[in-house]
């Protein structure tokens, strides 16, 4: 039993070359166009079997490594709220609703019946399964328009829109399953009046309360807050002005928020996201991201990589059927829910590049599965968990490589 002194050294040391590795795959695979989260899970997955032959992942470490990827997640998830812009989202909702109602009645509809009919899944499991895959990861399919120039596109604008639409609705639905864990428990009965005064009433109430506690916060306090920080260092050396920029305190109010969040029963990533939305509309928004870009790529990794350590390979044996049922479902179900709409109000190659770039599945899809594997096996079961995450590392990778043909095809056509 290592203790003390030794396990601080351990824990420094395993840290250390935790950043490093990080680091190195990230530059690796951003060289390759893989998103570098496929190599922090592998990487997570890659300590774990070492960990089987050399046995150094004491509890103590794993606690210091699931505390890291709490803030990873509380960190992801701030960067998802802070890139939503609510008004603007709101502006256009007109617009994106309507895709976006295909998308998620769809995918989640498709994957619901997949998992729960076909498959036979439990009830709990396969709604775990549908909320987790009906989130899109915005990001893996906006650097890849980015990287072809057709973002500031009708098309680029519309993805962007509808995929933040598609988080939001994924972050609700996530939230209020978690309100209804008393119900799948039993410490509720499944009548819908007792569920309604127990469960949904008290969850529009803490969301009501805590969305008036981050509007005053932004409205009367973040402001003035922010401006006291940036006077507290008044120098005008250059070494010491990232010192003015007030990211630090915001970061303290990020956690304060996330904290709170998980201490009336939401989740921490829940608070995250608020908090997100609330600096989201600070003119000063777009400086607090690139002050946070440093610690967001210190913390989030973390957030990958303890996925990759709970990763159990082994209970995949059998489980062929279930992966290649949600492999399908996961392309189909963006593809026909996003882009058969499209088609309707576009062409056939405006819809499938919609449709497409929809399927990446990461950062939510991923929070969803992890706070259910929490839960236990009744929830999800470490078979349904490896397999899910596994298969969202898939549409990590599958959908940029259909995606950068389909771009340039499109941009031949139209020059």
């Amino acid at each position: 039993m290592i203790e003390g002194e030794t396990l601080q050294l351990l824990l420094v040391l395993l840290v250390g070359v935790t950043i490093i590795l990080a680091l190195l795959i990230k530059a690796g695979l951003e060289r390759i166009s893989i998103p570098p989260l496929v190599g922090y899970l592998l990487l997570g997955t890659g300590i774990g079997l070492l960990d089987n032959q050399v046995h150094f992942l004491t509890p103590p470490v794993r606690e210091v490594y699931a505390f890291l990827g709490e803030l990873g997640i509380i960190s992801l998830l701030f960067r998802v709220g802070l890139e939503s812009n609510l008004a603007g989202l709101l502006r256009q909702l007109s617009r994106a609703s309507f895709l976006l109602l295909g998308d998620v009645v769809f995918s989640g509809g498709l994957t619901f019946l997949s998992t729960y009919y076909w498959l036979g899944l439990d009830l709990i499991p396969s709604v775990f399964i549908t909320i987790a895959l009906i989130a899109t990861s915005v990001g893996i399919s906006v650097s890849v328009w980015q990287s072809a120039k057709a973002l500031d596109s009708p098309n680029g604008e519309l993805l962007l829109d509808i995929a933040e639409m598609d988080d939001i609705v994924a972050i609700a639905l996530m939230s209020l399953l978690f309100a209804m864990i008393p119900v799948f428990q039993g410490d509720i009965v499944a009548d819908f009046s007792l569920i309604f005064v127990h469960t949904i009433v008290p969850f529009l109430l803490k969301v009501a309360i805590f969305g008036i506690f981050c509007l005053i916060l932004f409205r009367y306090l973040e402001q003035p807050i922010t401006r006291f920080f940036e006077r507290l260092e008044p120098s005008p050396d250059p070494i010491l002005m990232v010192v003015k920029d007030p990211i630090l305190m915001v970061v303290g109010m990020v956690f304060i928020i996330a904290a709170l969040a998980g201490l009336i029963g939401f989740s921490a990533a829940v608070g995250a996201f608020f908090a997100g939305l609330v600096f989201g509309g600070d003119p000063d928004a777009v400086k607090f991201d690139a002050s946070f870009a440093t610690l967001y790529k210190f913390f989030v990794p973390f957030f990958f990589i303890h996925l990759g350590l709970q990763l159990q390979l082994e209970s995949l044996s059998g489980s062929w059927m279930l992966g290649l049922v949600l492999l399908i479902v996961a392309f189909l179900g963006k593809v026909i829910g996003t882009g058969g709409l499209a088609l309707i109000t576009g062409g056939r190659s405006s819809a499938l590049l919609l449709g497409v770039s929809m399927v990446p599945r990461a950062e939510i899809t991923m929070v969803v599965m992890e706070r259910g594997r929490e839960l236990g096996d009744w929830a999800v079961s470490s078979q349904i968990f490896t397999t899910t995450i596994l298969i969202s590392a898939i549409t990590c990778i599958v959908s940029p490589l259909i995606l950068r043909p389909l771009l340039q095809k499109n941009s031949l056509k139209n020059s």
